[in-house]
């Protein structure tokens, strides 16, 4: 069993940090820094509630309900997120290695997961299952939400894929229960 104390979660915890250091020295160019930090920004929320507010002005009122299922999404997937990061508790790479530069303040304390990217991957496959000619808006944006979190020094790679992972989950299981619930 992989415990933090074993040896095997050391190596893993030291290529996290230097995946992280690697993806982070993107950050030292001034203009790299700025664009990945829009990205996050942006994937703060701002591009999300917007999307959802403005789905029925585009699609017209039958897309209220891929609206309210988005955003129904996203509150399972922020309890699921508020609660793994009270338990997991892991300090943030800028906050472990002096090497790494954060660019933008973090919203919260906690590294795992990259709420960014569970929410990213959760609200696009929700609204891809709906409307798949959203694809090349929502997946370049979500693939640059989550890549500017370890270049901009505020998760480890393993919190994005895990952030992923967890975003995919709870997108399938919305997908699933709308799809009961409307049968």
């Amino acid at each position: 069993m992989l415990t933090s104390s074993s040896p095997g979660f050391a190596r893993i915890q030291a290529l996290d940090l230097f995946l992280c250091s690697l993806l982070n020295r993107a950050n030292r160019r001034e203009y790299v820094g700025r664009f990945f930090a829009l990205f996050s920004r942006l994937g703060d929320g701002v591009f999300w509630y917007t999307l959802i507010l403005l789905l029925p002005l585009i699609h017209g009122l039958g897309a209220v309900t891929i609206s309210l299922q988005m955003a129904l999404t996203g509150l399972a997937a922020l309890l699921i997120y508020k609660w793994l990061k009270a338990r997991t508790s892991r300090p943030r790479p800028f906050m472990v290695s002096d090497a790494i530069i954060r660019r933008v303040p973090p919203l919260d304390e906690y590294s795992f997961p990259s709420g960014h990217t569970l929410h990213a991957v959760a609200f696009s496959l929700v609204l891809l299952s709906h409307l798949p000619e959203w694809f090349w808006v929502v997946v370049p944006f979500s693939v640059l939400v989550a890549a500017s979190r370890p270049v901009l020094g505020l998760h480890y790679p393993s919190d994005v894929l895990a952030g992923a992972m967890i975003g995919a989950l709870v997108a399938g299981s919305s997908i699933a229960t709308a799809s009961l619930l409307l049968a």
